[in-house]
């Protein structure tokens, strides 16, 4: 009994070890099967945090970027049904292929506009720029002091005015590209009328009439680009226009202040230019009782030569203006009333010179001369020759 006994334990031991050496294998390879090795179907799905979710926003951004053209770059590529067609042996099919051919004409016509109309902007801006670098160079040297008719500064005057004639003379090109374009116009709309009419013609094919709704379609969409391009021609010649006529009057202030050697400001004509300027300019009447009366804005004394009163001329004009930009001006020459009748007339023609004077330099600063009257008068309460600027 012994025997067997021991021969039931050696099997059972066995049978133990060879079980602990299975699990053993288990834990320590991986699954080659793709199963879980833990045998549970069920998965777990761990969500993408707002972070990763803002980057994958911005990489499909920037995947797929849209990108949008200028009015007036825009352009059609040809439409393959419409230039695929073939004759349909019918007049109407006749009809088709010549307005076919007029379309192409004009959408050909129409993008050499645009790329005009490019070219001449782009030019237009470089001459802006050059003749901007010129100005800031010639204000620059006035700012800080110079000599009075300093001829470096009169070179760079002359260069600057031939820059601005330069944008002159492109505005004559857009206003001559105009033109074209209008003619592109009427040429849209005696096409988008030869259309439509055809479409009433005896003789024709379904294919006509879908050819003919094709070049409709077409002529339309370039009728929408002409109407653009008129008007980025109408507004951009307008602002060039008014761009060029303030810089004539800044040159214009800006070569008085290259003869005296010191920088004034700007042209006074900038500062009203939107007001009306339809205001008669009259004369005072009573100029005594003006000088007797009203005080003045600016009293100028010419009791020694070359009296120096353009800046602060230009000073008194400029901040009236900013105050009231409608404001018109009475300038008065006024003379001593002392002496024989002849010393009163030799100072009454010096006052008035001095009163010219005076006025020529409020031209050359821009305000125009519609906006000044001009008067002279004797006065005992005065010493010596005097300019009255007066505000009306």
């Amino acid at each position: 009994m012994v025997a067997p006994f021991r021969g039931f334990l050696l099997v059972s031991a066995a049978a133990f070890l060879f079980a602990g050496c299975s699990f053993t294998e288990d834990a320590l390879w991986p699954s080659l099967t793709g199963e879980d090795p833990s045998g549970s179907s069920e998965q777990v799905i761990i969500p993408a945090s707002e972070e990763e979710l803002r980057s994958e926003a911005v990489y499909a951004d920037e995947a797929a970027p849209i990108r949008t053209q200028p009015i007036t770059q825009a352009s059609y590529e040809p439409d393959n049904a419409l230039m695929a067609s073939t004759p349909t042996g019918t007049f109407v099919g006749a009809k088709v292929a010549q307005q076919r051919s007029e379309l192409e004409n004009l959408k050909a016509s129409v993008n050499n506009r645009r790329i005009q109309f490019e070219q001449v902007r782009n030019t237009a801006r470089q001459n802006s720029q050059g003749y901007f670098a010129t100005i800031a160079a010639v204000t620059a040297r006035l700012r800080i002091g110079t000599t009075p008719g300093n001829p470096v500064l009169v070179s760079q005057w002359n260069a600057a005015q031939s820059e601005l004639d330069r944008i002159l003379t492109d505005i004559a090109a857009l206003n001559t590209l105009g033109n074209q374009v209008a003619a592109d116009s009427a040429m849209s709309s005696y096409l988008l009328e030869s259309v439509r009419a055809t479409y009433g013609l005896q003789g024709a094919v379904d294919e006509d009439h879908r050819q003919l709704a094709l070049i409709e379609d077409e002529v339309n969409r370039n009728v929408v680009l002409i109407d653009r391009l008129l008007a980025g021609l109408r507004e951009t010649i307008g602002r060039y226009t008014d761009y060029v006529n303030a810089e004539r009057r800044n040159l214009t202030a800006l070569s008085l202040a290259i003869k005296n050697g010191e920088y004034l400001g700007p042209s006074l004509g900038n500062r009203n230019e939107n007001v009306s300027t339809g205001r008669m300019r009259s004369a005072v009447d009573e100029p005594q009782s003006v000088v007797g009366e009203r005080r003045p804005l600016v009293v100028i004394r010419f009791d020694r030569a070359n009296v120096e009163f353009k800046q602060a001329l230009y000073t008194a004009i400029s901040t009236a203006l900013e105050r009231r930009p409608q404001t018109v001006f009475d300038l008065i020459a006024v003379a001593p009333n002392m002496g024989s009748p002849a010393d009163v007339a030799l100072a009454t023609n010096a006052s008035k010179r001095h009163a010219e004077s005076v006025l020529q330099a409020l031209g050359e600063m821009g305000l125009p001369n519609s906006r000044v009257t001009l008067s002279s008068t004797t006065s005992p309460s005065v010493q010596t020759n005097e300019v009255h600027i007066y505000v009306r």
